[in-house]
Formats: C-alpha cells, sequence, structure tokens
C-alpha cells in the first residue's frame, strides 16, 4: 500500500467528506492531463504521470477500494490517460451544461420529471457544440417539453463540484426563459412526464429543493436580480463553506 493510501485510511468518510475527495481528484488529474497534452520533457512527463496516479489511487479511495486494488487504481488511471491530447484539445476543462427556468403568462414554472432518476426539475442537459448557450437553451426545451421559448437572461453560473450536485467538473449556465409557443410534450426517453406548476403546488419527488426553487418563482414572478455565481474561495483551493 502506498504511503498515500496509508495516509488516506487513517481517515473515515466522517471525516473527509466524499465531495472534496471526488474535486481533488478531478483537479488533480486535469492539472496531470493538461501538463502531459503539453510537455515535451520527459521529466516533466514522469512527474505529471505519478500525479494522475495519485489521483486515480484517490478516487479508488472515494469509491471504496482503501485496501491494495491496484487493477481499479490502473482502471481510472488508463481511463484518463488515453483522454489525453496534444495541445489545445489536451487542455482539460469544465464540462458545460445548461439549464432553463421558464415562464408562463400564469406565472407558472415549466417542470420535467426526469427518466433517470424520477425527479422533477427544470430542463437541462449538456451544451452541444455549434450552439450558443442561449441557443442550446432554447433547443433543450423544445426537445424535452414541446415548448418554444425565448431566453430573456442569465439566471446563475455555478461550479457543479464545489455545489455538490455532480461527481464531475462541470459548469452549469441556468437561463430565465419565456414562453413563447408550443404544446406539452414529454420527450420520450429523457422525461417521464412534463408540467407546469406553481410555488404552492410543486410536483414530488423535486430534485434538490433549495435555492434554484426561490430563484426559479423569483425570476417567473418578475424578478430581475443579478446573475448569481460562485464567489472566490480565501484561498482559492479552500472547501466552499456551505
Amino acid at each position: 500500500m502506498s504511503h498515500f493510501r496509508i495516509f488516506l485510511a487513517s481517515f473515515n468518510y466522517v471525516d473527509v467528506a466524499r465531495s472534496a475527495l471526488n474535486r481533488w481528484s478531478e483537479a488533480l488529474a486535469g492539472i496531470a492531463s493538461t501538463g502531459l497534452s503539453f510537455t515535451d520533457s520527459l521529466y516533466e512527463k514522469e512527474r505529471f504521470e505519478e500525479i494522475l496516479h495519485v489521483a486515480a489511487e484517490i478516487k479508488a479511495f472515494l469509491n471504496g477500494h482503501s485496501d491494495v486494488d491496484d487493477r481499479y487504481v490502473d482502471e481510472v488511471y488508463e481511463l484518463w490517460r488515453e483522454s489525453i491530447g496534444r495541445g489545445i484539445p489536451g487542455y482539460v476543462t469544465p464540462k458545460t451544461a445548461v439549464g432553463a427556468i421558464v415562464g408562463n403568462q400564469h406565472k407558472e414554472l415549466l417542470l420535467v420529471q426526469r427518466s433517470d432518476s424520477g425527479v422533477w426539475l427544470y430542463p437541462t442537459g449538456w451544451a452541444d457544440v455549434g450552439y450558443s448557450p442561449a441557443e442550446i437553451v432554447a433547443k433543450e426545451v423544445f426537445e424535452e417539453t414541446g415548448i418554444v421559448v425565448r431566453p430573456i437572461r442569465l439566471l446563475s453560473v455555478v461550479d457543479g463540484m464545489q455545489r455538490g450536485f455532480t461527481t464531475v467538473p462541470m459548469y452549469s449556465m441556468i437561463f430565465y426563459c419565456e414562453q413563447v409557443g408550443g404544446e406539452l410534450k414529454a420527450h420520450p426517453l429523457e422525461c417521464l412526464e412534463v408540467g407546469w406548476f406553481t410555488q404552492d403546488a410543486l410536483p414530488s419527488p423535486l430534485a434538490a429543493v433549495g435555492s434554484w426553487v426561490s430563484m426559479a418563482f423569483a425570476a417567473v414572478n418578475g424578478d430581475h436580480g443579478e446573475t448569481y455565481f460562485d464567489p472566490p474561495r480565501d484561498p482559492l483551493w479552500a472547501s466552499p463553506k456551505d
């Protein structure tokens, strides 16, 4: 067992937050992968490969492989190693997701019941190459719900890993949109149901009830607040306070 794994084994999952471990492993993997994509120095490549292996060990610990399990570590390492490109294509950045808070003339909120989890949430999806963020939002809403929308403004930009709702590096951009046409029609693969809801009659189970609900209905009711973004941490590598 490596010194790093012995060190981590002295902690338990109560002492070390799973989200923090995942964030550390992905951050280290990103640094190492980007370094490997740009350097031609054999010395630097060895150092970056070592960092990538440490990141794989953290990921193994996070997934319950705290004992010697080199096969799992090697699988994670090789998965990251195979994804490395050369130069700018190999520069590791977070994935981008877009979400849509959609209101109608009755001050109702458009929600979808996701087929993968069964929970209700605003329409959301990964960004596609060749479209602007606002275009992606309009496309996602129409594909998932049959509703035609006009994006009005950007409500928030957040880091999904810092906020704790994703295990992969991801930036989430949420737009407020107005309905301009269309009829409700759930996507046959992505959604179980779709519908319009008032704040006092939300469906269940609702995804991660929190600030997004109040933010959504504030926008639906005409509140033109400032765009929210994660404030810088101090120091920048610290864990989020909330």
